[in-house]
């Protein structure tokens, strides 16, 4: 592999100094470039791009070629890990993801398999083929969905707004969703440290949904799991420490366990002052985020004022290190390509130091 030109997003995550803040975008290589949306007709479904190497290599390095990104992420889905336990992902147009075979009854749960990582060489295969690609640019980060996240999907058959499916196995059933989790947990350990092995130099674990739990079962059903995927990874490779992210979307109120749970650095919504939260986790670990995506809809003169809030707030106490600027979830397909481009421009400039 290429000697890493770049690696202050890295820095940032084991809190170390850098000459300024580094910016990545959830979701930036997505529906907001036209680009993208070439690549994405030419694969003719988002399957056919997601499980094409080739295809993943040219959407991951598109954004990195409009904009002065730090840091790549690998273009995938969370759900290709239920993909590979036998769960038949598919799309239909309007409606998001599906799955052909969701777990409803007992059967379901006890039959489950972990997922097979032969079924997932594309992912890996992406992985080497990108850090090549690359060429040492910027760092590249993988990333897998959250054993509870997983689950929501796997016992709804698709998004949902309530959960209805998951809290009533929940709370009827919790040796059934332990279950689950217990093989989810499994399999994406075996997973990212597989993503590492292909060559990602950061991981982030995405806990979409657990903020729609309780505090007493967001404790039960999906913190103890993603510390165990914690626990579980690859902790160096190629020579350097590999960074775990952490990202529950409307997590806020359990900032201080998730940051004892092993990760180098929690993602944060918008929903909290990234001050407040700097000041509640100490140095236990570095933050991203956290703008609001719709921010973006905004004017450039706009934007640049909200980012150099967000890292104002970060840096009260003139100590700036361990920030990564990022949205506090994944960007808008309506986004405007030249809102990010002064985003990403106005985080550098206003960050830069002496």
């Amino acid at each position: 592999m290429a000697i890493l030109k770049n690696d202050t997003f890295l820095r940032a995550l084991m809190r170390q100094p850098t000459a300024y803040t580094p910016i990545w975008i959830m979701r930036q290589a997505g529906r907001y470039l036209p680009e993208y949306k070439s690549t994405r007709a030419k694969a003719g479904s988002f399957l056919g791009l997601a499980k094409n190497p080739d295809y993943c290599t040219e959407v991951t390095l598109q954004p990195l070629d409009r904009f002065p990104l730090d840091a790549a992420i690998l273009f995938s889905d969370i759900l290709t890990v239920p993909d590979a336990m036998g769960l038949g992902l598919y799309f239909s147009d309007g409606e998001g993801p599906k799955f052909e075979r969701p777990l409803r009854t007992e059967e379901d749960v006890k039959r489950l398999p972990l997922a097979d990582m032969n079924s997932l060489q594309y992912v890996t295969d992406a992985v080497s083929q990108i850090r090549g690609a690359l060429d040492g640019r910027v760092p590249l980060i993988g990333f897998a969905g959250s054993p509870f996240t997983l689950a929501c999907y796997m016992i709804e058959g698709g998004g949902s707004d309530d959960f209805r499916l998951t809290k009533t196995m929940m709370f009827q059933r919790p040796d059934l969703l332990h279950t689950i989790l217990d093989k989810n947990t499994e399999s994406v350990i075996t997973y990212l440290n597989a993503q590492i092995a292909a060559g990602a130099q950061a991981v982030q674990l995405f806990d979409t949904w657990g903020g729609a739990l309780s505090h007493h079962a967001y404790q039960t059903f999906s913190l103890p799991y993603a510390k165990r995927v914690m626990a579980g990874l690859k902790r160096e490779h190629e020579g350097r420490v590999v960074p775990r992210i952490f990202f529950t979307k409307g997590g806020a109120s359990w900032l201080e366990s998730m940051a004892a749970i092993g990760a180098d650095a929690l993602g944060l919504d918008w929903t909290i002052q990234i001050g407040d939260a700097k000041k509640r986790v100490g140095h236990q670990v570095a933050l991203q985020g956290n703008l609001d995506p719709l921010t973006l809809f905004a004017t450039p003169d706009v934007i640049t004022r909200e980012a150099e809030q967000v890292l104002n707030d970060f840096a009260y106490d003139k100590n700036a290190t361990g920030h990564v600027f990022n949205l506090g979830h994944g960007i808008s397909q309506f986004t405007n390509p030249e809102h990010v481009e002064a985003l990403v421009h106005a985080v550098h400039r206003a960050s830069a130091r002496e």
